[in-house]
């Protein structure tokens, strides 16, 4: 019999444990207390310790400056009308499935209505997006680009046409496995985009492995060790062991950004790219995502539909 890979055969967390621990608006409502306290309750106004609980309205008043506050305020919950216990299973149906969740399908298993499933959905994944943003890679990695969206009917094919999305995919390998990822959309594929994206997104002193497409020779300005290799194109370039977990990378996120999401906004694919990043960075402890995940969403700031609806930069 093969052997089990201990990543993709790990128990994880089931829909029973997690009615068991956040079934109930109270636990969900001491889980965020704890992540937001965890060495207790600070007054966000004053910084007092001492403090009472109104229990009829649900807020917590601090006995030194009298400042009243829920649990939820100034987080990614703030003035929330969802109950907790719905937000809690978003999260464990975004942070368990491997391919996504459709807002559609987030609708119908949550019992709500497609928008509420979008905003919740976007919200979480502004978490992601903004829980990510400042993390880089190190020591081995391998770079690839590629576009998001196909071409339109008897238009051009290529990174060239119009309707497509240029991105960078990046995985940080030891030991010749994969680690962790980066998946960025980027203005074009272009050498002053990749010398960008470098300075954010890599740790200077890393060694980088490309294909030979003419913007990566940035790469060797942006005080990292770059190689490039020529590989050509089609299905024995895509083969090539040295890119071989990126191009598994890529592929996976385009089958589900396909199969699952089947067409998303352009400016909102920052969002679900870090939505699949996120998942990948820590797939080694499935269990763990929910409390991790609701760690970062008690340190966002609040995202009204306004903002969510905006443009995400490209950094």
């Amino acid at each position: 019999m093969a052997r089990k890979n201990r990543v993709q055969f790990q128990k994880g967390l089931s829909w029973s444990e997690l009615m068991a621990n956040y079934g109930t608006e109270e636990q969900c409502r001491q889980a965020i207390m704890k992540q937001r306290w965890p060495d207790g309750f600070r007054c966000p106004l004053c910084g007092g310790e001492r403090h009472c609980e109104l229990r009829g309205r649900r807020l917590i008043q601090c006995n030194q400056c009298h400042r009243q506050t829920s649990v939820t305020a100034g987080t990614i919950f703030h003035c929330t009308k969802l109950p907790l216990v719905v937000w809690f299973q978003a999260i464990f149906l975004l942070t368990q499935s491997k391919n996504g969740i459709s807002s559609l399908e987030l609708a119908r298993y949550l019992g709500v209505s497609y928008n509420t499933a979008w905003k919740l959905q976007h919200k979480l994944m502004q978490v992601m997006l903004e829980r990510e943003s400042g993390k880089q890679l190190t020591g081995a990695i391998q770079i690839d680009d590629a576009v998001i969206g196909g071409a339109r009917h008897g238009g051009k094919r290529g990174r060239g046409t119009a309707a497509k999305i240029p991105m960078l995919a990046a995985v940080q390998t030891d030991n010749g496995r994969p680690v962790k990822a980066k998946l960025t959309r980027v203005p074009a594929h272009s050498g002053n985009a990749v010398s960008k994206w470098a300075e954010a997104h890599v740790a200077s002193g890393s060694s980088i492995v490309s294909d030979g497409l003419a913007c990566f020779r940035a790469l060797g300005r942006a005080n990292l060790t770059h190689r490039s290799i020529v590989v050509g194109s089609g299905y024995r370039a895509a083969q090539n062991p040295e890119f071989l977990w990126v191009n598994t990378l890529l592929g996976n996120v385009k089958n589900a950004l396909a199969g699952t999401y089947h067409s998303v906004n352009s400016k909102h694919i920052p969002r679900y790219l870090a939505e699949f990043q996120y998942r990948f960075n820590r797939r080694f402890d499935l269990a763990a995502m929910i409390p991790r995940l609701l760690h970062a969403a008690v340190r966002t700031p609040p995202m009204p539909m306004r903002l969510l609806m905006l443009a995400e930069s490209h950094w």
